[in-house]
């Protein structure tokens, strides 16, 4: 039976009123602030705690598209894919003593503001085209990827229809205030996804009956985050030599996920927000891999692995429950969107529109370019998204980290180096952005559609590629600089460090965190 025909009229009611109780709120929310300027709430007025800033970077990586891969990828490869969530802390303490003392020591509001102050106007101007391109991809088409199937299993519509109807409800709520509602709401839902993930894993648990009987119906290898090296789905070699190219772009990068750190008060409370992210980290496990597994367990029949967090829904959560959590998932999804619409809009219109072609624009002319580039943005997502559903032989968790992972070399590169290399120059930051986003892209198409690896199995794995982009381009990055014959007149400089000694109670907790996480690599290997 399709999951749409186990929802009932109760569901589908629950649905619809929490979608207008939500409406309701933005209006209020709207005619409240109707006159009222945000032009600088950008990074809260720096005054952000180390809660806010861990449970802000945590919220923003496990919304609902990655909650639905994660039970997708549990429930054919076990628990492997809690590589992506527990490795994840290496790169999160590299973003808080690496990079958050220089991003707060260069007071910047933005990363390309502060790649622009360390190599010059032309790299800040192509990394916010950089910064559009990833928003188009990473953020917004995977994001309507994700929401498409999941409107897709509700209705039993096709996919374009699906992605055209999630996007019509987001501009819907963004006009009349719903954005402001969902993101006043944003906590609560993400709370009540996690009280939900915990209900859906207790019951599963019960249904199967015991630990030792989980052991005996899934394959030995469910448990082991790393498997042989050449394991068809993901090899170990591939995870730890692969992932950390994601990781810097991902962690220390990614202007979406470091803006809570730019927010923070000082630089303790960035690095203690970021090592509560750490910690946080661990929940998405238990919470969104470990249910895909228990569905293996009690549905594995299932003719799409993409079902499996909405079967658990659908099968073991009664009436009115079952349409409160989708209910949550759609409008999560709706906030997501909008977000990322709303930064393309800001980093098109400000970076590069103001900045670069007309700083003398009044605030009239900003907001209509504004609406121009959200509608544009729009646009592009529905091609990008249905160009992204049309890849064959991933599921979808593997679309995303491979879509991810042909992102993020150029990014990680330019970085990695122009933070730590005082040698790199402007020509060959700009050079690798430009080129090596050309040849990470090209690579990335031709794996994912022209020559798709179900077909050509000549290709390596898709996270030995990103890490051999990365070789390739930090190899480049040394070479031009070195041949670089206007060197002397470079920012060839390293920025401020803002240089505050690391916290005693910051080191504890670091270390806890090292601990903890070595704990759980052996634990769950060997098996």
């Amino acid at each position: 039976m399709e999951i749409y025909e186990q929802l009932s009229s109760l569901d589908f009611a629950v649905v619809g009123l929490y979608l207008i109780i939500l409406l309701a709120i933005g209006l209020g929310v709207s005619l409240k602030i109707k006159n009222t300027k945000n032009d600088n709430l950008f990074l809260a007025s720096n005054s952000l705690k180390w809660p806010s800033i861990g449970f802000t970077m945590w919220g923003t990586n496990v919304g609902p598209s990655m909650l639905i891969a994660s039970a997708s990828i549990g429930y054919t490869t076990g628990i492997v894919a809690g590589n992506f969530a527990w490795y994840a802390f290496l790169f999160i303490f590299l973003l808080a003593v690496v990079f958050a003392p220089r991003y707060l020591g260069a007071k910047v509001q933005t990363l390309p503001e502060f790649m622009g102050k360390r190599f010059g106007a032309s790299t800040q101007n192509i990394l916010a085209w950089y910064t559009i391109v990833t928003i188009l991809i990473s953020w917004l088409s995977l994001t309507l990827f994700a929401g498409g199937i999941l409107i897709q299993q509700i209705l039993n519509i096709p996919m374009w229809i699906a992605i055209v109807l999630l996007l019509g409800i987001s501009a819907f709520f963004a006009m009349a205030g719903g954005l402001k509602a969902i993101a006043f709401t944003n906590v609560f839902q993400m709370i009540l996804l996690i009280v939900v993930s915990i209900i859906l894993t207790v019951i599963a648990f019960k249904e199967v009956g015991s630990l030792s009987l989980i052991q005996e119906r899934i394959p030995s290898d469910y448990w082991n985050l790393f498997r042989s090296s050449d394991d068809a789905d993901y090899p170990w070699v591939a995870i730890v030599l692969g992932y950390p190219v994601m990781g810097v772009w991902f962690w220390c990068t990614d202007q979406s996920m470091v803006q809570s750190v730019l927010g923070a008060k000082n630089i303790k409370q960035g690095q203690l927000g970021a090592n509560f992210t750490g910690w946080l980290k661990i929940l998405d496990v238990p919470l969104f891999i470990i249910p895909g597994i228990l569905c293996f367990i009690l549905f594995p029949d299932l003719n799409n692995p993409d079902e499996a967090y909405m079967t658990m829904v659908t099968q073991l959560l009664p009436s009115g429950l079952k349409g409160l959590v989708m209910a949550v998932l759609i409008a999560a999804l709706i906030s997501t969107i909008d977000s990322a619409l709303n930064a393309l809009s800001t980093v098109f219109t400000m970076d590069i529109y103001v900045k670069k072609y007309k700083p003398e624009a009044n605030h009239k002319q900003v907001i209509s370019i504004g609406r121009v580039v959200t509608v544009l943005g729009a646009l592009l997502a529905v091609f990008i998204t249905l160009a992204i559903n049309s890849i064959k032989g991933l599921n979808l968790f593997d679309v995303f980290q491979s879509v991810l992972g042909f992102i993020a070399p150029p990014m990680a590169v330019v970085f990695l180096f122009g933070v730590l290399w005082s040698g790199t120059t402007r020509r060959a930051a700009d050079a690798i952005l430009i080129f090596g986003t050309a040849l990470s892209l090209g690579v990335g198409i031709l794996f994912l559609w022209v020559f798709p690896k179900e077909v050509y199995t000549f290709w390596p794995h898709f996270l030995l590629l990103s890490f051999y982009l990365f070789i390739v381009l930090a190899i480049g990055i040394i070479v031009l600089s070195l041949l670089d014959s206007r060197r002397s007149d470079t920012l060839n400089t390293l920025l401020p460090v803002e240089k505050v000694p690391m916290r005693s109670k910051a080191k504890v907790l670091w270390g806890a965190l090292f601990v903890v996480m070595i704990s759980l690599y052996i634990i769950f290997n060997g098996h």
